[in-house]
Protein backbone atom coordinates (compact mmCIF):
# COMPACT_ATOMS: atom_id res chain seq x y z
CA UNK A 1 0.00 0.00 0.00
CA UNK A 2 2.67 2.27 1.12
CA UNK A 3 4.91 1.79 -2.35
CA UNK A 4 1.54 2.38 -4.18
CA UNK A 5 0.70 5.70 -2.89
CA UNK A 6 4.60 6.64 -3.79
CA UNK A 7 4.16 5.59 -6.92
CA UNK A 8 0.71 7.63 -7.40
CA UNK A 9 2.90 10.80 -5.51
CA UNK A 10 5.68 10.30 -7.78
CA UNK A 11 3.49 10.39 -10.88
CA UNK A 12 1.01 13.57 -9.10
CA UNK A 13 4.81 15.38 -9.17
CA UNK A 14 5.72 13.98 -12.20
CA UNK A 15 3.01 15.25 -14.31
CA UNK A 16 3.11 18.85 -12.48
CA UNK A 17 6.60 19.38 -13.33
CA UNK A 18 6.09 18.37 -16.78
CA UNK A 19 3.04 20.66 -17.09
CA UNK A 20 5.26 22.95 -15.21
CA UNK A 21 8.20 22.97 -17.83
CA UNK A 22 5.80 23.03 -20.60
CA UNK A 23 4.10 26.12 -19.88
CA UNK A 24 7.49 28.19 -19.37
CA UNK A 25 8.91 26.70 -22.51
CA UNK A 26 10.23 28.91 -25.13
CA UNK A 27 7.55 30.01 -27.68
CA UNK A 28 8.37 29.43 -31.40
CA UNK A 29 5.57 32.00 -32.40
CA UNK A 30 4.20 34.39 -31.30
CA UNK A 31 0.98 37.10 -32.02
CA UNK A 32 2.02 41.08 -31.11
CA UNK A 33 -0.70 43.24 -31.19
CA UNK A 34 -0.80 46.81 -31.50
CA UNK A 35 -3.20 49.70 -32.19
CA UNK A 36 -2.37 50.89 -35.75
CA UNK A 37 -3.63 54.28 -35.39
CA UNK A 38 -0.77 55.97 -33.45
CA UNK A 39 1.95 57.53 -35.58
CA UNK A 40 4.40 57.28 -35.79
CA UNK A 41 4.71 55.17 -33.10
CA UNK A 42 2.39 52.03 -35.05
CA UNK A 43 -0.33 53.00 -37.65
CA UNK A 44 -1.83 51.79 -41.01
CA UNK A 45 -0.36 52.88 -44.10
CA UNK A 46 -2.30 53.79 -47.21
CA UNK A 47 -1.12 50.04 -48.76
CA UNK A 48 -3.23 48.53 -45.33
CA UNK A 49 0.14 47.25 -43.98
CA UNK A 50 1.03 48.47 -40.24
CA UNK A 51 3.96 50.67 -39.96
CA UNK A 52 5.72 52.89 -37.57
CA UNK A 53 8.46 52.53 -34.63
CA UNK A 54 6.76 49.49 -33.02
CA UNK A 55 6.40 47.76 -35.93
CA UNK A 56 10.08 48.03 -36.84
CA UNK A 57 10.76 47.11 -33.18
CA UNK A 58 8.71 44.00 -32.99
CA UNK A 59 10.27 42.46 -36.33
CA UNK A 60 13.60 43.17 -35.01
CA UNK A 61 12.95 41.44 -31.78
CA UNK A 62 11.42 38.72 -33.20
CA UNK A 63 14.72 37.95 -34.94
CA UNK A 64 16.83 38.23 -32.17
CA UNK A 65 14.19 35.83 -30.39
CA UNK A 66 14.69 33.53 -32.87
CA UNK A 67 10.89 32.76 -32.84
CA UNK A 68 8.40 33.95 -35.55
CA UNK A 69 5.81 36.51 -35.26
CA UNK A 70 2.53 37.48 -36.46
CA UNK A 71 1.91 41.88 -35.74
CA UNK A 72 -2.05 42.34 -35.86
CA UNK A 73 -4.31 45.67 -35.11
CA UNK A 74 -6.53 45.73 -31.79
CA UNK A 75 -8.12 49.16 -30.83
CA UNK A 76 -6.83 50.61 -28.19
CA UNK A 77 -9.64 49.74 -25.40
CA UNK A 78 -9.47 46.42 -26.30
CA UNK A 79 -5.80 45.98 -26.01
CA UNK A 80 -5.25 44.79 -22.45
CA UNK A 81 -8.92 42.75 -22.58
CA UNK A 82 -7.95 40.88 -25.40
CA UNK A 83 -4.45 40.02 -23.91
CA UNK A 84 -5.35 38.57 -20.70
CA UNK A 85 -8.03 36.78 -22.68
CA UNK A 86 -4.97 35.05 -24.67
CA UNK A 87 -6.45 36.53 -27.65
CA UNK A 88 -2.77 37.45 -28.64
CA UNK A 89 0.56 37.41 -26.67
CA UNK A 90 1.66 40.32 -26.38
CA UNK A 91 1.16 43.95 -26.46
CA UNK A 92 3.55 46.47 -28.22
CA UNK A 93 1.62 50.16 -28.56
CA UNK A 94 3.17 52.80 -26.89
CA UNK A 95 1.63 51.62 -23.88
CA UNK A 96 2.88 53.33 -20.49
CA UNK A 97 3.58 50.90 -17.76
CA UNK A 98 1.69 52.38 -15.01
CA UNK A 99 1.14 50.82 -11.25
CA UNK A 100 -2.40 49.92 -12.92
CA UNK A 101 -1.73 48.59 -15.69
CA UNK A 102 0.68 46.55 -13.41
CA UNK A 103 -1.93 45.31 -11.37
CA UNK A 104 -3.33 43.66 -14.30
CA UNK A 105 -0.13 42.29 -16.86
CA UNK A 106 3.42 42.39 -16.78
CA UNK A 107 5.96 44.39 -19.15
CA UNK A 108 9.37 43.93 -20.71
CA UNK A 109 11.94 46.61 -19.88
CA UNK A 110 10.85 49.67 -21.12
CA UNK A 111 11.96 50.38 -25.02
CA UNK A 112 11.40 53.98 -25.15
CA UNK A 113 10.91 57.01 -22.33
CA UNK A 114 7.57 58.88 -22.26
CA UNK A 115 6.55 62.61 -22.35
CA UNK A 116 3.38 64.40 -23.05
CA UNK A 117 2.66 67.75 -24.21
CA UNK A 118 -0.27 69.70 -25.10
CA UNK A 119 -1.63 70.87 -28.69
CA UNK A 120 -3.32 74.16 -29.72
CA UNK A 121 -4.43 76.21 -32.35
CA UNK A 122 -1.30 78.74 -33.65
CA UNK A 123 -3.20 81.57 -33.51
CA UNK A 124 -5.38 81.42 -31.16
CA UNK A 125 -6.01 82.57 -27.14
CA UNK A 126 -3.78 79.23 -25.81
CA UNK A 127 -0.95 79.53 -28.26
CA UNK A 128 1.09 81.09 -25.07
CA UNK A 129 0.68 78.38 -22.50
CA UNK A 130 2.28 78.97 -19.33
CA UNK A 131 5.59 76.96 -19.23
CA UNK A 132 6.16 76.58 -23.29
CA UNK A 133 9.72 75.54 -23.61
CA UNK A 134 10.18 73.87 -19.96
CA UNK A 135 9.35 70.34 -18.19
CA UNK A 136 7.69 69.50 -15.64
CA UNK A 137 8.47 66.34 -13.57
CA UNK A 138 5.09 65.09 -12.09
CA UNK A 139 7.28 62.72 -9.77
CA UNK A 140 9.06 65.86 -8.57
CA UNK A 141 8.33 67.88 -4.92
CA UNK A 142 4.43 68.48 -5.00
CA UNK A 143 5.03 71.80 -3.84
CA UNK A 144 6.75 72.66 -6.52
CA UNK A 145 4.83 70.84 -9.08
CA UNK A 146 1.67 72.42 -7.80
CA UNK A 147 3.61 75.83 -8.45
CA UNK A 148 4.49 74.99 -12.23
CA UNK A 149 0.32 73.78 -13.05
CA UNK A 150 -1.81 76.63 -11.09
CA UNK A 151 -0.81 78.69 -13.78
CA UNK A 152 -1.90 76.32 -16.72
CA UNK A 153 -5.09 75.41 -14.77
CA UNK A 154 -5.86 79.28 -14.85
CA UNK A 155 -5.15 79.67 -18.33
CA UNK A 156 -7.00 76.29 -19.10
CA UNK A 157 -10.10 76.81 -16.97
CA UNK A 158 -13.70 75.76 -18.87
CA UNK A 159 -11.86 75.03 -21.35
CA UNK A 160 -12.06 71.95 -23.76
CA UNK A 161 -9.35 69.23 -23.61
CA UNK A 162 -9.53 66.22 -25.08
CA UNK A 163 -7.27 62.68 -24.97
CA UNK A 164 -7.60 59.56 -25.82
CA UNK A 165 -9.39 56.95 -23.44
CA UNK A 166 -7.76 54.49 -21.03
CA UNK A 167 -4.04 56.88 -21.43
CA UNK A 168 -1.99 58.26 -19.19
CA UNK A 169 -3.16 61.31 -21.20
CA UNK A 170 -7.41 60.95 -19.73
CA UNK A 171 -5.60 60.02 -15.73
CA UNK A 172 -2.96 63.23 -16.07
CA UNK A 173 -6.54 65.79 -17.29
CA UNK A 174 -8.19 63.60 -14.26
CA UNK A 175 -5.16 64.32 -12.02
CA UNK A 176 -4.46 68.21 -12.62
CA UNK A 177 -7.50 69.65 -14.06
CA UNK A 178 -10.86 67.33 -12.88
CA UNK A 179 -13.38 70.21 -12.09
CA UNK A 180 -11.10 72.91 -13.78
CA UNK A 181 -11.49 71.72 -17.65
CA UNK A 182 -14.24 70.24 -20.14
CA UNK A 183 -12.46 66.52 -20.40
CA UNK A 184 -13.76 65.10 -23.45
CA UNK A 185 -12.25 61.42 -24.38
CA UNK A 186 -12.32 59.92 -27.58
CA UNK A 187 -11.41 56.59 -29.10
CA UNK A 188 -8.99 57.38 -31.21
CA UNK A 189 -6.08 60.38 -30.75
CA UNK A 190 -6.79 61.13 -35.06
CA UNK A 191 -10.80 61.68 -33.75
CA UNK A 192 -9.67 64.35 -31.03
CA UNK A 193 -7.16 65.88 -33.56
CA UNK A 194 -10.09 66.26 -36.08
CA UNK A 195 -12.28 67.70 -33.08
CA UNK A 196 -9.17 70.14 -32.50
CA UNK A 197 -9.42 71.42 -36.81
CA UNK A 198 -13.23 71.69 -36.13
CA UNK A 199 -13.02 73.93 -33.24
CA UNK A 200 -15.29 71.82 -30.76
CA UNK A 201 -12.08 71.35 -28.51
CA UNK A 202 -9.46 73.79 -27.38
CA UNK A 203 -6.39 71.89 -27.23
CA UNK A 204 -5.53 67.85 -26.60
CA UNK A 205 -3.26 66.46 -24.94
CA UNK A 206 -0.78 63.72 -26.28
CA UNK A 207 2.50 61.84 -26.40
CA UNK A 208 5.02 64.53 -27.29
CA UNK A 209 6.47 62.40 -30.37
CA UNK A 210 2.60 61.75 -31.75
CA UNK A 211 2.15 65.43 -31.65
CA UNK A 212 5.23 66.26 -33.67
CA UNK A 213 4.25 63.71 -36.07
CA UNK A 214 0.64 65.56 -36.28
CA UNK A 215 2.23 68.51 -36.61
CA UNK A 216 4.53 67.48 -39.42
CA UNK A 217 1.30 67.05 -41.62
CA UNK A 218 0.33 70.25 -43.84
CA UNK A 219 -3.32 70.28 -43.00
CA UNK A 220 -1.96 70.67 -39.29
CA UNK A 221 0.15 73.74 -39.78
CA UNK A 222 -1.80 76.17 -38.18
CA UNK A 223 -1.43 74.33 -34.94
CA UNK A 224 1.59 74.14 -32.35
CA UNK A 225 2.81 72.83 -28.89
CA UNK A 226 2.06 74.48 -25.86
CA UNK A 227 2.52 74.17 -21.98
CA UNK A 228 5.64 72.25 -20.58
CA UNK A 229 6.43 68.83 -21.61
CA UNK A 230 5.16 66.28 -18.82
CA UNK A 231 7.08 63.63 -17.86
CA UNK A 232 6.62 60.99 -14.67
CA UNK A 233 3.91 60.72 -12.70
CA UNK A 234 0.78 59.24 -13.93
CA UNK A 235 3.37 59.05 -17.13
CA UNK A 236 4.74 56.15 -15.63
CA UNK A 237 7.63 54.19 -15.69
CA UNK A 238 8.32 54.46 -19.55
CA UNK A 239 6.68 52.76 -22.95
CA UNK A 240 7.02 48.63 -23.07
CA UNK A 241 5.77 45.28 -24.21
CA UNK A 242 2.76 44.27 -22.03
CA UNK A 243 2.92 40.60 -21.59
CA UNK A 244 0.39 38.17 -19.44
CA UNK A 245 1.44 37.77 -15.27
CA UNK A 246 2.68 34.28 -15.96
CA UNK A 247 4.02 34.12 -19.07
CA UNK A 248 7.66 34.15 -17.52
CA UNK A 249 9.72 33.21 -20.15
CA UNK A 250 8.62 35.31 -22.86
CA UNK A 251 9.04 38.23 -20.52
CA UNK A 252 13.05 37.25 -20.53
CA UNK A 253 12.76 36.98 -23.69
CA UNK A 254 11.69 40.09 -25.09
CA UNK A 255 13.56 41.68 -21.71
CA UNK A 256 17.16 40.17 -23.68
CA UNK A 257 16.51 41.39 -27.36
CA UNK A 258 15.36 44.89 -26.18
CA UNK A 259 18.88 45.06 -23.98
CA UNK A 260 20.72 43.72 -27.15
CA UNK A 261 18.80 46.17 -29.27
CA UNK A 262 19.44 48.95 -27.02
CA UNK A 263 23.16 48.25 -26.55
CA UNK A 264 24.00 48.12 -30.49
CA UNK A 265 22.09 51.30 -31.02
CA UNK A 266 18.76 49.50 -33.05
CA UNK A 267 16.30 51.18 -31.01
CA UNK A 268 17.85 54.57 -31.27
CA UNK A 269 18.55 54.11 -35.28
CA UNK A 270 14.82 53.08 -35.69
CA UNK A 271 13.84 56.29 -33.17
CA UNK A 272 15.72 58.45 -35.51
CA UNK A 273 13.52 57.08 -38.61
CA UNK A 274 10.31 57.06 -37.64
CA UNK A 275 9.98 60.18 -34.67
CA UNK A 276 13.60 62.35 -36.12
CA UNK A 277 15.01 62.17 -32.17
CA UNK A 278 16.91 59.42 -30.66
CA UNK A 279 16.50 57.87 -27.32
CA UNK A 280 19.84 57.90 -26.02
Amino acid sequence: MKKSKLALASLVLGIIAASSAHAQSKPTEITIATEGAYEPWNFTGPDGKLAGFEVDLANDLCARMKIKCNIVAQDWDGLIPSLTAKKFDAIMASMIVTEKRLAVISFSEPYAPTAAAMMVEKSGPLANLPGTGTTVDLAGDKTKVEQEMQPLRDALKGKAVGAQVSTANVAFLDTYFKGVVDQREYKTVEQHDLDLQAGRIDAVVAQKTSLTATLSKEDFKDYTIAGPTFTGGVFGQGIAAGLRKDDTELKAMFDEAIGAAKADGTINKLSKKWMKIGLE
